[in-house]
């Protein structure tokens, strides 16, 4: 169930002959709804790096002479574009940030605690180390640092030293044995969430370098995109969104030294202007897609 539909469909302000880039193609509810609303002329480049991603794609998209999807990373967003001639054509963006539905629901992906699975949480899982790999060889100073700063996690030093502990007795293998180790040292009182769920989101944006590619693909938006065409970015936490919100705040203004100046270079010129404030999921979509509750929508336009 794609989050936010209605919103991004009106915030990307489709035309039917328009070029459009899904970033984050997931199970493709936003992919499918821009096709049906581009016309015979219309194109739709989808990307995504899980391979479960690209293998579920449905097949009457796939045979869409209008749409295209290729297994990628989108910090490479900038070449992807470039290789199809798309630098400066593209009338929309979207970025469906964080982890998929399906990603959440295999126990095998290992990338919650809810069923106990192998601790793994690559996106990608024909390549990088899997979660367990790195616990098994992070020492304790850098392990605290990802968990405090990825997490945001104030029992971040309890947590590492635990696992640090832990591991030299056994190899820590199963999401289950990690979440029930950090229950037992992280307190669950005053939380609304699982002990574990920092640690756990803190451990998957490390791994798979999720702000790093969140840059990348920011930075790429300014060169992909059009003039008039739209970036919209859709985001789960706080880490997230509060990096795409500077993002956009720093690209729709000019440097300080040349604020109020009559007269602005045109390489400090703004390159997006605003295009609204964050849309939250509304209670309706809650009520049907728990998921949808931490989603928040920003949207801005290239000029």
């Amino acid at each position: 169930m794609p989050v936010l539909l209605g919103p991004v469909l009106q915030a990307l302000n489709i035309e039917e002959d328009g070029c459009y880039v899904d970033g984050t193609f997931g199970r493709g509810g936003h992919s499918r709804e821009i096709l049906h609303r581009l016309g015979s002329n219309g194109r739709l480049l989808a990307i995504d790096r899980d391979p479960q991603a690209i293998d579920a794609a449905d097949p009457d998209m796939r045979s869409d002479p209008r749409f295209e999807i290729v297994k990628d990373e989108i910090a490479h967003l900038e070449n992807i574009a470039a290789e199809r001639g798309l630098l400066g054509k593209v009338d929309g963006l979207l970025l469906d940030l964080g982890v998929s539905s399906p990603q959440l629901d295999e126990a095998r992906r290992g990338f919650s605690f809810r069923l106990d699975g192998p601790l793994d949480m690559r996106m990608d899982t024909d390549s990088g180390v899997s979660a367990a790999e790195w616990l098994a060889g992070v020492d304790e100073k850098t392990l605290k640092r990802v968990i405090a700063e990825f997490g945001e996690e104030r029992f971040a030093g309890r947590i590492a030293r635990a696992i640090v502990t832990a591991r030299a007795k056994g190899a820590i293998l199963r999401t289950g044995q990690l979440a029930e180790l950090i229950a037992t040292v992280a307190p669950a009182k005053g939380r609304r969430i699982h002990p574990a769920t920092r640690t756990f989101q803190a451990i998957r944006i490390f791994i798979n370098r999720e702000l790093e590619q969140l840059d990348a693909a920011l930075a790429a938006s300014l060169k992909l995109l059009a003039p008039g065409g739209r970036l919209c970015v859709i985001s789960f936490h706080s880490l997230e969104d509060r990096r795409v919100k500077r993002f956009l705040r720093n690209a729709s203004r000019e440097p300080e030294q040349y604020r109020g100046m009559p007269s602005i270079p045109e390489d400090h010129r703004p390159r997006l202007k605003l295009a609204g404030k964050a849309v939250a999921a509304t209670v309706q979509e809650i009520a049907a897609n728990p998921r949808a509750r931490s989603a928040r929508l920003r949207t801005a336009e290239r000029i």
